[in-house]
């Protein structure tokens, strides 16, 4: 059985490796909301969705009107990443401002029910217009980067199998990499970045200190919903066909990330996500061989939520979260 799952272990890291960065930079955008407005925002998931729709549409239309062909790759990758960040951005501090603002002061759970009406509300526009304008909801994008070469892990032990990596994995874990470090800069080493930080520690306080609440906030959702919708495109590229209902349980992985690595904590987001995308690659690689046969890679999404109820049960606060007593 060992030899069996070091056979395949240089192919799950780069595969988990690639689906992990995926995880970390679409669990940062919710780690960010609850950071500041201590609420989940459960339509990040088909934010991230939406990118992935923006970025395929833009990259169809380009296809259409010839331009693709006298486009470099690179430029076409850049041009849908930044139109599908733009876009997803200017859509969060939307929703923000329409869904979520004058819900501040209601209970948690209204703003966590209108959260999840946002969600159903994305999914069902962007499946009718996929509907109507290809009559199929589930669609199957161009892809930049589709070569693909071995990796001779063979040769450093006999033991290992050849790995294979595509171009456009390195494409995605080295921007999903540059995103992840741009926003920890952001956030530790900049002006808003402070202003964010402070009004997550306390925002009566820093309103006190004339620091503008609610451009604060709106930043916070432009940035979280950016990344996300970037990163939909890093998803579509990847793996090629996506549909309205992607984001769903994507998004509940990419929460179980923030959770393990202690929700409001942005580096443990990070963490969590590489370590869930790793897990569940393994997971789905080995779990026939490790249970001789009984159980199979379909249940790979079960090993995410199991972290998730141990996570709750043993250690709440995460793995890099701090436990905050409530005052009496």
């Amino acid at each position: 059985m060992i030899s069996e799952i070091l056979q395949t272990l240089p192919q799950v890291l780069v595969d988990g490796l690639t689906l992990g960065s995926v995880y970390a930079v679409v669990a940062i955008g919710y780690t960010m909301v609850y950071g500041i407005l201590e609420f989940i925002n459960f339509a990040h998931g088909e934010i991230f969705m939406t990118g992935a729709f923006v970025g395929t549409a833009v990259l169809l239309m380009i296809s259409s009107a010839g331009m693709l062909g006298g486009m470099a790759n690179w430029l076409a990758y850049i041009l849908i990443l930044a139109v599908a960040m733009l876009f997803t951005g200017v859509m969060g501090v939307g929703i923000e401002r329409v869904a979520y603002r004058p819900l501040r002061k209601a209970p948690k759970l209204i703003s966590l029910i209108s959260a999840i009406g946002v969600s159903f509300l994305l999914q069902d526009i962007v499946r009718f217009i996929a509907d109507l304008r290809t009559g199929n909801f589930m669609v199957t994008g161009i892809s930049l980067y589709s070569d693909n070469f071995k990796i001779g892990t063979s040769s450093l032990w006999s033991r290992f199998d050849d790995a294979y990596l595509k171009t456009n994995t390195i494409i995605v874990v080295a921007v999903a990499v540059v995103l992840m470090i741009g926003l920890d800069f952001f956030v530790n080493r900049t002006k808003w970045g402070t202003a964010m930080r402070a009004v997550a520690q306390d925002r009566d306080t820093a309103s006190l200190m004339s620091i503008n609440v609610n451009k604060v906030i709106a930043l916070t959702f432009f940035i979280g919903s950016a990344l996300g919708g970037g990163t939909g495109v890093l998803f579509a590229q990847q793996y090629g066909t996506i549909d309205p209902y992607i984001g769903f349980i994507l998004g509940m992985k990419a929460f179980t990330a923030a959770v393990l690595g202690g929700i409001g904590n942005i580096r443990g987001a990070m963490f969590g996500g590489l370590f869930i995308g790793i897990l569940e690659m393994f997971s789905s690689a080995n779990l026939a061989v490790i249970t001789g046969g009984n159980l199979g890679g379909e249940y790979k999404d079960v090993i995410a939520f199991l972290i998730l109820i141990m996570v709750l049960i043993f250690k709440p606060e995460g793995l890099f979260g701090k436990a905050v007593k409530e005052k009496v």
